[in-house]
């Protein structure tokens, strides 16, 4: 699909939104199909694919052993990356990470980390020494919109069926041990995007109306209804009434996408 919509397209979208309705048929408060598959990368500890309408994105989770940072000695690791892979999408090129796969990743990112979704100080195997590094890999394999939830969603999946190597410390270094445990998981953050096209609020822009839409707004919520990260993109902007309204439509969605995942 060309990166470029033209302009009657563009005008057909906008007056649609206007009544109500969406070009591929949904309402304005409408996701696409979702489907979340666990366990599908048999290498990895832990693994998810998240298909939100054409959208796909693969997450593959890995568990290594490491050094703590120093100001955290007592806590393990996690760093979360995403690569764009060039046949998911014209737009997509082969090299380092552009902005757009690294905001992905820090949103991603932002909403486990401050969520506390895992329990990081049960990573710690000897303070200030070693620790559990959780390396969450977000793979871009077909992008038709709404990038943010589908890897937020897949990751949370990922995370939920990773399985951690039993180990013990023999004479100061880790033994892995026969068996494997849950990695330690106490919140399950939810994101959900927005996106505003000439003062209407969409729930999951696909990717025609992400190149209309004036501002997208990303909030990830814990389990207690909390919003714990916020991300604001595509330019533009949100009235005080535009924010309140969202986060209403926001807590609604959270539930719908809660009920999909397994823990």
């Amino acid at each position: 699909m060309s990166s470029v919509i033209t302009r009657v397209r563009r005008k057909q979208i906008k007056q649609l939104i206007e009544e109500g309705k969406r070009l591929d048929g949904r309402g304005l408060g409408d996701y696409r199909e979702i489907k979340i598959e666990q366990g599908v990368i048999e290498k990895a500890e832990g693994s998810a694919r998240v298909l939100l309408g054409k959208t796909e994105v693969l997450v593959g989770v890995k568990v290594e052993t490491g050094s703590p940072f120093p100001d955290t000695p007592n806590d393990g690791v996690l760093t979360v990356n995403a690569e764009f892979v060039p046949l998911a999408s014209p737009s997509f090129e082969p090299g380092p990470p552009n902005e757009n796969s690294i905001e992905l990743a820090r949103v991603v990112d932002r909403g486990i980390r401050e969520s506390k979704a895992i329990d990081t100080e049960k990573l710690c195997i000897e303070p200030g020494k070693k620790v559990f590094i959780v390396f969450v890999d977000i793979y871009v394999l077909n992008h038709e919109g709404n990038l943010i939830d589908a890897s937020a969603l897949a990751a949370v999946a990922a995370l939920l069926n990773t399985k951690m190597s039993n180990y013990e410390i023999e004479d100061g270094e880790v033994k892995i041990k026969q068996g494997y445990t849950p990695l330690p998981m106490k919140n399950h953050p939810i994101t959900v995007t927005l996106g505003k096209i000439d003062n209407k609020l969409i729930v999951d822009p696909w990717l025609e109306e992400e190149q209309v839409m004036d501002s997208r707004l990303s909030m990830a919520l814990n389990d207690e209804g909390n919003i714990c990260a916020v991300q604001k993109g595509s330019g533009g902007y949100f009235t005080q009434q535009q924010i309140l309204e969202g986060m209403k439509v926001v807590q609604e969605k959270v539930a719908e996408l809660r009920k999909k995942l397994k823990w």
